[in-house]
C-alpha cells in the first residue's frame, strides 16, 4: 500500500498543505512546531478516525476554522495490477462527512477498514502500559482489515451494548426483565464470535511477534500474548455472565462484562510482567506489536500497510533505529519518518522533505 497524495486544509498550523511521498523510505525534517507531525496526524486520522494525539476537536482544526478537510489518494495491490483509491473527510470535531472512491460514507469505520496505516509515535508505549481500550482498538483495527464479517458483528454488539446500558441507567428492569433479556441475547450472539475472532487474530499475530521481537528487541526474550475476554470464560458463557451480572449492572448503571471489557497481555521471557517493563522497554514491546500487526496484514494481503514513524530519533537509540530501518527497508513498505534531523542510523535511499514556515518543500534524493 502506498500513499501517492495527501492534501489537508485547516489542519493545525496549515491553511493548505500538499504532500506526495515516494515509495520506500520518506524523511520529513524541520524545526519543532513546524508541522511535521501534523502530516502524519492527517494520515492517521484517515486510517483510524482520530488523531494519535487525541480527538479532532482538541486542537487538530486550525484556529477560527469551522472544520478541517483531508483528502488522500493511495494505491494498493501488486505492481501491474494496483488499484487506485481515494477518500475525503471533512470533520468539524463534532460532525463529519466523508467519501470513499466517490461514494458517501455512512460509517467512519468504512474508511478505517480501507486505508491500512501503522503508527509508532511518542505515546505508543501506552499500547503496552496504558488502558485496555487502546489494546482493544489494536485488535479490532487488525480484524477490520482481515475479517470481512467482523465489522458487522462489532456494530451489532455496539448497538446492543448502548441499548442495554440505556435500560440499566433508567432501571427499566423494575417493570420486567424482558427488554434486558432481549438485549443480553443480542450481546451474547455477537459478543461470542467477536471474542473468537480476537483470539484467532492473536494466534495469527504470535509468530510475527516472536520473529520481530528477536529482530528488534532480543534483550526482552521470547514474547507471548494471551487474551482476556472480559468475563470468566473458563466457567461461563457470555449469556450466563450477563445474567449473573444483571443486578450488579443495575446498581452501577452500565454493562460490566463482555468483549468491551476485554484485554490482552504480553509476556516476555526476560521480564516478569509488563508492569516491570521500563518506559524504553515498553516502547520496544509496542513497536514489535505494531510491526507484527503490519507483517500479519502483509501475510494476508501480500503488501505492507503504510508505516508512520514520528520523531524516530528521539524515540529509539541508534542501534534500535538501525534494526528497525533494516526490517522496514527489506519489507518494501512505504515509510514516513519525521524528525528535526535525519536519524543517525539512516543509511538507505530516502526521499527527503523539509517543513519550514508552514510550507513543505519539494523532495530531494
Amino acid at each position: 500500500m502506498q500513499i501517492v497524495r495527501l492534501e489537508a486544509r485547516a489542519l493545525r498550523c496549515f491553511d493548505v498543505v500538499r504532500f506526495e511521498p515516494g515509495p520506500g523510505l520518506n524523511l520529513i525534517t524541520g524545526d519543532n512546531g513546524a508541522g511535521k507531525t501534523s502530516l502524519l496526524e492527517a494520515i492517521h486520522l484517515m486510517a483510524y478516525g482520530r488523531s494519535f494525539r487525541g480527538r479532532v476537536r482538541d486542537g487538530l482544526i486550525r484556529d477560527a476554522a469551522a472544520a478541517l478537510d483531508v483528502f488522500v489518494e493511495w494505491s494498493e495491490g501488486v505492481p501491474g495490477m494496483a488499484r487506485h483509491r481515494r477518500a475525503g473527510l471533512r470533520h468539524s470535531g463534532h460532525t463529519w462527512d466523508g467519501r470513499l472512491d466517490g461514494a458517501a460514507l455512512t460509517q467512519l469505520g468504512e474508511l478505517c477498514a480501507a486505508l491500512a496505516v501503522v503508527t509508532f509515535e511518542p505515546s505508543s508505549h501506552a499500547l503496552i502500559a496504558g488502558p485496555s481500550e487502546g489494546r482493544r482498538r489494536f485488535l479490532d483495527w487488525g480484524l477490520f482489515h482481515v475479517e470481512p464479517d467482523f465489522m458487522p458483528l462489532w456494530r451489532r454488539y455496539g448497538r446492543a451494548l448502548r441499548q442495554r446500558n440505556a435500560l440499566l441507567k433508567v432501571r427499566a428492569a423494575r417493570s420486567g426483565d424482558g427488554e434486558l433479556a432481549a438485549w443480553e441475547h443480542e450481546l451474547a450472539e455477537s459478543g461470542e464470535p467477536i471474542s473468537r475472532h480476537r483470539i484467532a487474530y492473536l494466534e495469527r499475530l504470535q509468530p510475527h511477534l516472536e520473529a520481530l521481537t528477536w529482530d528488534l528487541a532480543p534483550s526482552l526474550g521470547n514474547a507471548t500474548v494471551t487474551y482476556q475476554p472480559g468475563w470468566r470464560r473458563d466457567e461461563l458463557t457470555l449469556a450466563d455472565a450477563l445474567l449473573l451480572a444483571r443486578e450488579r449492572d443495575l446498581a452501577v448503571g452500565f454493562t460490566s462484562v463482555g468483549p468491551h471489557r476485554a484485554d490482552w497481555r504480553i509476556q516476555h521471557g526476560t521480564v516478569p510482567s509488563r508492569e516491570h517493563l521500563s518506559r524504553g522497554q515498553a516502547k520496544l514491546a509496542a513497536l514489535t506489536c505494531l510491526l507484527a500487526q503490519a507483517a500479519a496484514h502483509a501475510a494476508h494481503h501480500s503488501e505492507w500497510p503504510v508505516v508512520l514513524l514520528d520523531d524516530l530519533a528521539s524515540e529509539l537509540d541508534q542501534p534500535h533505529q538501525a534494526r528497525l530501518l533494516k526490517v522496514l527497508w527489506s519489507s518494501g513498505a512505504q515509510v514516513l519518518i519525521t524528525g528535526t534531523e535525519p536519524p543517525a542510523a539512516l543509511n538507505t535511499p530516502v526521499a527527503t522533505f523539509h517543513m519550514e514556515h508552514g510550507a513543505l518543500h519539494s523532495p530531494g534524493r
